[in-house]
């Protein structure tokens, strides 16, 4: 793919403007460690002159009437959709996401954007029965949500474009303005998208999109009072600081996992197998929801690992532009090592290894990891790596015991043929999603989502977010 539409350099996106900043680092390509861009380094007055831009957009955005916002956020569609190739390259460029599925997160993306165009005509409140207490007949009284200002957006590099779209879409929806802090690695599509929604007739300031420190950036917007809601996707360490800075802002976190996926006796394993597999090296692994942990019944647990193991032998390692590479690079060297000692632990906490433990240049092989201990880093913590576990379990009970014994819980999935066990493990385990006959990696962009535990509060999915980035107001009248 060529890169002569990347310019050298990648400036910051402030008040609708192009902004140089004062320092400017490089952008590496986590696949081949070449230099793809310079990315600009912002500094405190940057992080503060695109927090004031947003503060005087946001009386022309919270006006703005619900059709104008969605014909934005629709022209946006359709401008991803003229340039999804682009988009789709860029993706993999920057985050070494394999081009057959960087295509599929433009696509989601796009759909994302359409759901906070259609969301946009929805957000409404409900009257209230004022007479169904004493004191309160006379009167009628309805509720409104109204924009709540400047929002703070911090995502990560796993899914640039579509995890901004989760922010961007719903704060624009709603009618607020934004700053976006885009994870460090990946700032070239969240650029893009500035450019293509400058085109698509934002208002300048509307958006603002600032790069550089986590840290630095992350504090700033945190803990200014300008800024009324926060939106962070990364790590529970990271989200449990922003809590504590955040004061009385609203913030929404989502945090990750360490999914597990549940496998009962009876399942036709060759209908599931290639899916699992799926769920687990998609993306190198690093997925929120990626399918970290299996509990497989013993009457099933040989017959489910040959055919994982055959089926993970099938896929094709290397560069992400190629289309046809089903796992490429870690995001960076320093991953791909971590990943390396938590397998290594595992194994001399008695794990078998049953597939991969290699690693290629920044390339770690899927790893299949049997009888793992379930004090291994591999089980309790999340891998964010090309790493899955199978475990054996005799009972379903037993299988809903071990997937809740972890401080995470985003989504969990099981496979079951008996009703009774699908209503009972939907009950008992403790996740925000639970998928029956299916993975935890299962996402579509409108259904509620996030975690409970240490996997975060809040929920994503856009309607969800929309009542996150407002205010509900109750009006009432006496008559």
């Amino acid at each position: 793919m060529s890169q002569d539409y990347l310019p050298l350099r990648k400036h910051l996106y402030i008040d609708g403007e192009w902004v140089e900043a004062g320092e400017y680092r490089p952008l590496l390509s986590p696949y081949s460690g070449e230099t793809i861009a310079e990315v600009a380094f912002a500094g405190a007055a940057e992080v503060e002159r695109a927090i004031a831009a947003a503060e005087r957009a946001k009386p022309l955005m919270a006006r703005m009437p619900a059709h104008e916002r969605a014909a934005i956020l629709e022209r946006l569609s359709a401008l991803l959709r003229e340039r999804a190739e682009e988009c789709a390259g860029l993706i993999a460029l920057e985050a070494a996401k394999p081009l057959k599925t960087a295509r599929q997160e433009v696509d989601r993306t796009i759909m994302t954007y359409k759901f906070a165009a259609e969301e946009a005509r929805r957000i409404h409140g409900e009257t209230i029965p004022m007479d169904a207490a004493p004191g309160g007949e006379g009167r009628i009284a309805y509720t409104i949500r109204q924009p709540i200002g400047v929002v703070a957006a911090i995502t990560p590099f796993n899914f640039p474009m579509n995890l901004v779209a989760h922010k961007v879409g719903p704060a624009i929806a709603a009618g607020n303005t934004i700053v976006l802090k885009p994870a460090g690695q990946t700032p070239l599509t969240a650029l893009l998208i500035a450019e293509l929604l400058q085109e698509a007739g934002l208002p300048a300031g509307a958006l603002n999109v600032v790069t550089g420190s986590g840290s630095v950036i992350g504090d700033l917007l945190v803990q200014d009072d300008r800024v009324k809601a926060v939106t962070f996707t990364g790590s529970p360490e990271v989200g449990k600081a922003i809590r504590q800075k955040a004061g009385l802002k609203k913030v929404t976190l989502e945090l990750g996992s360490n999914s597990a996926l549940i496998v009962d006796q009876g399942v036709d394993v060759d209908a599931m197998i290639a899916r699992a597999v799926t769920g687990a090296f998609s993306n190198a692994g690093q997925v929120c929801i990626s399918l970290q942990r299996i509990y497989v019944h013993e009457r099933l647990f040989d017959e489910f690992v040959r055919k994982f193991v055959a089926q993970t032998e099938t896929l094709k390692l290397g560069d992400p532009l190629d289309p046809a590479t089903d796992v490429s690079a870690l995001i960076s060297p320093r991953d791909a090592e971590r990943a390396l000692q938590w397998i290594t632990e595992a194994e001399q906490l008695g794990a078998v290894v049953a597939a991969g433990h290699k690693r290629d240049g920044h390339i770690v092989h899927p790893t299949i990891l049997l009888h793992v201990d379930p004090g291994a880093k591999v089980s309790c913590q999340e891998a964010f790596a090309p790493v899955v576990m199978i475990n054996k379990v005799s009972t379903m009970e037993e299988a809903i015991r071990e997937v809740n014994a972890s401080r995470f819980g985003l989504q969990a999935g099981i496979y079951t043929e008996d009703i009774r066990t699908a209503f009972a493990a939907a009950e008992a385990l403790e996740v925000g999603g639970v998928m029956i006959n299916d993975i935890p990696t299962f996402r579509v962009d409108h259904m509620p989502y996030g975690g409970v535990k240490e996997s975060g509060t809040g929920r994503e999915g856009v309607k969800y977010a929309i009542e996150d980035m407002t205010e509900l107001k109750l009006v009432c009248f006496k008559k």
